[in-house]
């Protein structure tokens, strides 16, 4: 290498140029090094190094290729723009392979993540070295004269055959990337995992000591179903041991051009694993490779689509016929992440790729679900009980079921919960559906057999007993939540709704007992100083704390007190005395029976008796009660008795504890 004083290295490019193609055009380090990595293929490497330390001022990238000559740095290397097929053919000189670079930019990738970038290169004839620096080649462009890096000593470590690239004075935003996530995103833009040995022309990505593999490749780890093209597939080793595999029906996107695709398409098992996993970054689009390197980073958006399948989709299609010679067009934008959309490949190829989304969308919506419904009956084993128990005919409807239900997305923390409580929503609107079935089968009770009609009759039993442990269900919930509030004064409002709105905590023959807010208002117009007043004087028209209801031909009156209220009986009396009076006055005008009139009073204590006399203080207080048909009933007897009724159906019926156990199951997870 010579050492006069005359410039060895001259480098003439634009500003405009510089930071369009260079500084500016690359936004993250895998982008640029993906540049270098092509260089090294079509230098005919076999090997390709790249020391990455993460948070380190230094990147070394070391090929094994033919190296550069001063010639070649200069009319090469140094020159944007360089038309690399126009220059050497399509076809590397030693190992035959399709040039990956074409538009002779890709160097100034560096730029974007460098300030500093030295080359070492050696070839069987020379040994050389320069140096570029950002800001002198800035201060050069702007004072409109060419610049010239110097040449630079050749370390010893690297005198051997292939170029060594030295980036140092690192931008620390766009080099900001582990090994591992540098691993996995190379591992994606490069289709040149070869099982070749390095002798037959084979190629290995190398980072930090260690080959990028099929290992690498964050998305193969995350398929639930793969579609593939042709015969050249996926080792089964690289994918997980229970994926679904499918081939498309065809490869030939035109039979005029003898054009085809390779590569696959898959579907992840949540959409949330496609990105949930910061150092691959996002996986949720298809890459389209020509010559085995990125074209376009996603094709997803381009295929009109908004099936929900596209939520789960990642892949890659390799597309050689993008990236032709001869009178063919460079329809690559400069950043290999876009294509000129009005080309006659292009199109072509959106509207194959559209029909293959769709047919593997269709397929898809079969699988999963099926697939999703296994993995359900795994982890419940007693839903399996339960769909086995359903008579034939439901099975295959049960297991759908099971499996639609399996496949729903759900976000968020509570994601197991939501799928479970639907899991139990759905059993029950089964078991609802399959009572409407059997009573249809009923009607027709008059041309069935016995044997006919034992069955009918046994799952007649079966699904009302599903209904009541729905019912039930629901109720203790209901007791669950009325439990929580009992305590809290502060809360009495809400304890009030919620039993107004659950009448049958009171009286469990009190299925259907509705409450009448006219008839409210009009006991407030008979009995003006019935209700409390403000401190105005104002009568309060809304309260809630008493409440008219009727059920089987009886008018109640009920009236909650705070849980911590201490009541004496002849107060509750004298306010009882004057709802009931109220009542039958009004039923009198309205020319209704008003022999069955109720008083209930809710509280948290037993009431206590002022002056009983001679009488027992219980005795006295049931006689109070019983002047105005009243009864006193506590919120914890409330919460017990319903537990104990819902405890004592299970109890007596077989059939409703076994389905029981089955929405059990369902509440952990």
């Amino acid at each position: 290498m010579s050492h006069s004083d005359d410039p060895v290295f001259r480098m003439t490019v634009d500003m405009s140029v510089l930071e369009a193609l260079g500084i500016n055009l690359y936004s993250n380090a895998a982008a640029v090094l993906s540049e270098l990595v092509a260089n090294a293929w079509d230098a005919d490497a076999t090997e390709v190094s790249i020391d990455w330390q993460y948070g380190n001022q230094l990147v070394v990238i070391a090929d094994n290729g033919r190296g550069m000559t001063v010639s070649d740095f200069n009319n090469r290397f140094l020159r944007v723009g360089y038309k690399k097929r126009s220059a050497e053919g399509t076809r590397s000189p030693k190992w035959n392979r399709m040039f990956m670079g074409r538009k002779g930019i890709g160097k100034l990738s560096v730029f974007s993540i460098a300030d500093t970038v030295r080359v070492f290169s050696v070839t069987s004839e020379s040994v050389s070295g320069l140096k570029i620096s950002v800001d002198e080649l800035r201060r050069a462009i702007s004072q409109d004269r060419p610049y010239n890096p110097p040449s630079v000593e050749v370390p010893a470590r690297y005198r051997r055959p292939g170029t060594v690239i030295e980036l140092s004075d690192l931008k620390s935003k766009r080099a900001d990337l582990t090994a591992s996530a540098l691993r996995k995103r190379l591992a994606r833009r490069f289709d040149v995992i070869s099982q070749l040995p390095s002798d037959e022309g084979g190629f290995r990505i190398v980072v930090n000591g260690t080959p990028i593999t099929y290992a690498d490749r964050a998305e193969l780890k995350k398929l639930e179903f793969i579609w593939e093209f042709g015969d050249d597939v996926l080792p089964q080793s690289v994918l997980p041991a229970d994926i679904g595999r499918f081939t498309f029906k065809t490869d030939l996107v035109s039979a005029t051009e003898g054009w085809r695709v390779k590569g696959w398409i898959g579907t992840a098992k949540r959409p949330s694993d496609l990105t949930d996993d910061a150092e691959a970054g996002s996986l949720k689009n298809i890459i389209v490779l020509a010559r085995k390197r990125p074209i376009q980073e996603g094709i997803i958006e381009k295929l009109d689509t908004s099936r929900l399948f596209g939520n789960y989709v990642t892949g890659q299609i390799e597309a050689d016929f993008l990236d032709l010679d001869g009178d063919y067009e460079d329809i690559a934008t400069s950043d290999r992440q876009r294509l000129i959309e009005d080309d006659p490949r292009v199109v072509q190829l959106q509207q194959f790729l559209r029909a293959r989304f769709l047919e593997a969308s269709q397929e898809w919506s079969e699988a999963r679900p099926k697939k999703e419904g296994e993995d359900a009956l795994v982890r419940f084993p007693k839903l399996r009980g339960w769909i086995d128990s359903r008579p034939g005919w439901q099975k295959a409807p049960a297991e759908k079921m099971i499996g639609t239900i399996a496949s729903l997305e759900f976000e968020g923390k509570s994601a197991a919960k939501d799928r479970n409580t639907l899991f139990r929503s759905g059993i029950l609107a089964f078991e609802r559906v399959g009572l409407r079935e059997v009573i249809e089968d009923l009607d027709n009770l008059s041309s069935m057999t016995a044997v006919d009609l034992l069955p009918v009759l046994a799952r007649q039993d079966s699904y009302e007993a599903a209904l009541w442990v729905d019912i039930l269900r629901s109720r203790l919930e209901a007791i669950s939540k009325f439990k929580e509030i009992t305590s809290d004064d502060e809360k009495e409002k809400v304890l009030q709704q919620h039993l107004f709105n659950h009448l049958w905590m009171l009286d469990a023959s009190w299925e259907r007992a509705t409450t009448s807010p006219r008839m409210e208002q009009d006991l407030r117009e008979v009995e003006p100083g019935l209700f409390a007043v403000d401190a105005s004087g104002n009568q309060i028209t809304g309260r809630i704390d008493i409440r008219y209801a009727t059920t089987g031909g009886k008018h109640v009156i009920v009236e909650l007190k705070r849980y911590s209220v201490k009541t004496e009986i002849e107060d509750l009396r004298r306010q009882g005395s004057k709802y009931a009076r109220a009542l039958r006055n009004l039923l009198a005008r309205r020319g209704e029976n008003s022999m069955h009139i109720e008083v209930v009073f809710v509280l948290g204590h037993e009431p206590k008796a002022k002056d009983p006399g001679l009488f027992e203080e219980e005795d006295f207080i049931l006689s109070q009660l019983a002047s105005i048909n009243g009864r006193v009933v506590l919120y914890d007897q409330l919460i017990n008795n319903a537990k104990n009724q819902y405890a004592d159906y299970l109890d007596a019926s077989d059939k409703a504890r076994e389905l029981d156990e089955v929405l059990n199951t369902l509440d952990v997870e």
